[in-house]
């Protein structure tokens, strides 16, 4: 009796044993597939905040600014201010046809704007009907300027986020309505909702856009317009034109080519592709890291069932010594080990999509934080892959296992 208690609780032990290995390894499979696919969708949920940061923003514009000059040129003296003119937008034109866009800005900040008994502070912008293929509204009343406006110098506007939630608190559609500021009356035509944090002299949210033929004639401009702003055409990158169009406004402003600091130049492709650059280094280091994790977890799997192979070396003796053939002890331990890694795996998927969709409510579903469905199906996939690979060397020691050794351990 003493003998059967004693190995009911060596075997008990065993089991328990076998149990918290078990456990251990599949937890090591569940935190690496888990780490792999919260990053993946962590990283694709910070990547669309940044996009709806930079959302509508023309990714190869650039924005020309006129500044003093830094070496003298041709018997001028270093620090002489110049001025773009209506003459280089064609001249840009002309001389240029790489280019798509090639828009005049003329600007003017801490204008106060009322309606009514409401009244804010808005950054007019005189802008031509083009420049909303360089920050594109989100239109969510009437339109956008037109040439129409731009010709006849007409006195209308579209009016930013801000600027409407603080003149109209009660909602609506204003367009048709005036709106004053300074001792100019303008009837609104469009109400853009972009919240772009990217812009040019002023957020969207509190710009006031005009045609600026007009804002020429407010801020008694003349000829002369603030900025350039210009983008390229689809394949063709801006920085590669930066050298002609710098050659140009030096030619017909009389100052050195290679004066950087005579015209600044503001290139947003080579920030976008900065950006870009950062996300593809973000998603080398996630699939290296957690694939590093990932294997770490198979590892584990294939150690563990090494060691259940060892520990029933008997049991498989016995099945081949009644006629069981090398193919079915290889098959059983390869479907115990991938179906290890399954389970665990599978685990990590669930828990991983649960946490991913509470980042997301957590930002008020500005952006999606999860994996895609092809993303689950390869993770699946490599789970299969791994745990097949995990349990080959511990099947083939079981198919080399000989009944009479086996009787020979027992």
């Amino acid at each position: 009796m003493r003998f059967d208690i004693d190995s009911f609780r060596e075997t008990a032990d065993s089991l328990t044993r076998n149990r918290r290995r078990t456990i251990l390894t599949g937890f090591g499979v569940f935190w690496g597939l888990f780490m792999l696919l919260f990053m993946i969708g962590g990283g694709q949920g910070l990547k669309g905040l940044l996009e709806e940061n930079f959302g509508g923003f023309a990714t190869n514009t650039m924005v020309l600014i006129s500044s003093n000059t830094s070496k003298p040129y041709k018997g001028l003296p270093e620090g002489r201010y110049w001025n773009f003119t209506r003459t280089d937008i064609e001249r840009l034109k002309q001389m240029i046809p790489e280019l798509d866009v090639v828009s005049p800005m003329i600007s003017g900040w801490g204008n106060s704007v009322e309606y009514g008994e409401y009244s804010t502070s808005a950054a007019i912008k005189g802008v031509s009907a083009d420049y909303c293929k360089i920050e594109q509204p989100k239109m969510r009343y009437g339109r956008y300027l037109n040439q129409t406006d731009i010709m006849m110098e007409r006195k209308v506007c579209v009016i930013g986020r801000r600027i409407y939630q603080q003149l109209f608190p009660d909602g609506g559609d204003p367009c048709g309505k005036f709106i004053k500021s300074g001792d100019i009356y303008f009837q609104i035509v469009g109400v853009d909702m972009s919240s772009s944090n990217l812009s040019i002299n002023s957020s969207s949210s509190y710009s006031l856009m005009i045609p600026e033929t007009l804002a020429a004639t407010i801020y008694n401009r003349g000829n002369i317009v603030d900025i350039i702003c210009l983008t390229a055409k689809g394949g063709i990158h801006t920085s590669a034109l930066e050298p002609r169009i710098r050659s140009i406004m030096a030619r017909q402003h009389s100052f050195d080519p290679d004066d950087s600091e005579a015209m600044q130049v503001l290139n947003t492709e080579e920030i976008f592709m900065i950006v870009d650059n950062l996300f593809r280094g973000l998603n080398f280091m996630i699939w290296l890291v957690g694939l590093g994790t990932l294997m770490a977890g198979c590892i584990g799997v294939s150690n563990i069932m090494m060691v259940t192979v060892k520990e029933r070396t008997i049991e498989i003796g016995i099945r081949r010594a009644i006629g069981a053939m090398p193919g079915e002890i290889l098959t059983q331990i390869m479907t115990e080990s991938i179906a290890l890694t399954l389970a665990a795996g599978s685990a990590g998927i669930v828990f991983a999509v649960f946490l991913l969709n509470i980042f997301e409510s957590a930002t008020g579903g500005a952006t999606q934080f999860q994996i895609s469905f092809n993303t689950a199906v390869i993770a699946t996939l490599l789970l299969a892959v791994l745990g097949a690979l995990a349990g080959l060397a511990p099947a083939l020691r079981a198919m080399a296992v000989k009944p009479v050794d086996a009787m020979r351990d027992e």
